[in-house]
């Protein structure tokens, strides 16, 4: 058991005054008869209201100890508990340009790869998820966790209108988003570590390859699975058309030990997570942190029978007559 607010119990000095005080010259005061002689009393027995004269003043004092304790916050605690779970650690990377709202995939490429990707969540709860996601730059949506309501919460957000505000530059950058996606697992204990990678387009940002980041990935022992997503070509803003990039897909696939593939349907996309869902698993570490526990309840209740008890003795049971 711990204090929260130790310094509280300073309070309990008090103590060592008022006893001095209530023993010595608070006794002086107490009214007496004056008696000739008091011989004949001295080997009376004592009766049981004489022995309990002294306990009013033992609830006072354990009443007082009782309500520093409380001031001073008690708190229970459970001890972090270090243990292991089977799963592997996953990044999802999600292409987030504004291609990904064309319709070929009802209702569009964005929701279907969201929700598809929200049921490959549910189905792995010990894994540890995170996500990445990129347009022309790329950022963490949410980093490595166990804590899948968070994570869900965060890829439901997760919109392909952020180049449209002005949020990040648009574009297709799959090296960026690939080497953000890798970077997360650099320091996470675990055997496996998996990146699924997926897109609709081909790298068209300057700044990191994809094959580059490919290597990286390799050198780390991360494996990438990459999944084309959409039909062949795709009409962009102006009547451009834009392709996916399967060669590089396959190629980072086979650069990194991983698996390449297409899906142009939500059938078929949910079949591509659950053959990954189909990957080995391994022991991750997960922690649970010590938890604080308010324990005052116990305290106050024996500072209220403490308190009624000594208030029961000097009105009934120990009252004295001036």
């Amino acid at each position: 058991m711990e204090f929260a607010n130790k310094e509280y119990l300073l309070l309990l000095l008090l103590l060592v005054p008022y006893l001095l005080w209530t023993l010595k010259w608070k006794k002086d005061q107490k009214p007496s008869i004056k008696m000739a002689d008091t011989a004949p009393y001295k080997n009376l027995p004592k009766t049981w209201r004489v022995r309990l004269a002294g306990l009013p003043l033992v609830l006072r004092c354990l009443t007082f100890v009782l309500l520093v304790l409380i001031l001073a916050r008690p708190q229970t605690t459970t001890p972090p508990d270090s243990d292991y779970t089977n799963g592997i650690n996953i990044m999802l990377a999600m292409d987030v340009s504004t291609s990904m709202l064309s319709q070929d995939v009802v209702p569009n490429r964005m929701e279907v790869a969201k929700d598809v990707a929200r049921e490959f969540i549910l189905a792995r709860p010990t894994d540890n998820i995170g996500l990445t996601i990129f347009a022309g730059e790329a950022f963490t949506q949410c980093p490595m966790t166990t804590d899948h309501a968070s994570l869900l919460n965060l890829l439901r957000n997760v919109r392909t209108d952020l180049s449209a505000n002005g949020l990040i530059a648009d574009g297709t950058a799959i090296g960026m988003g690939l080497a953000n996606a890798v970077g997360r697992l650099k320091d996470v204990k675990g055997r496996s570590k998996i990146v699924v990678l997926l897109t609709d387009g081909s790298n068209n940002v300057e700044g990191i390859s994809p094959m580059t980041a490919a290597e990286i990935a390799k050198k780390m022992g991360v494996r990438v699975y990459t999944i084309g997503l959409g039909g062949d070509r795709t009409m962009l803003p102006g009547d451009l058309i834009g392709e996916i990039d399967y060669n590089t897909l396959q190629n980072i696939a086979l650069t990194t030990g991983g698996e390449f593939y297409k899906a142009q349907s939500r059938e078929e996309l949910s079949n591509i997570y659950k053959d990954i869902d189909k990957l080995e698993k391994t022991k991750i570490a997960k922690t649970d942190y010590a938890k604080r526990y308010e324990a005052y309840g116990l305290f106050a209740a024996l500072a209220i029978v403490s308190l009624l008890s000594e208030i029961i003795l000097r009105s009934l049971i120990l009252r004295r007559i001036p």
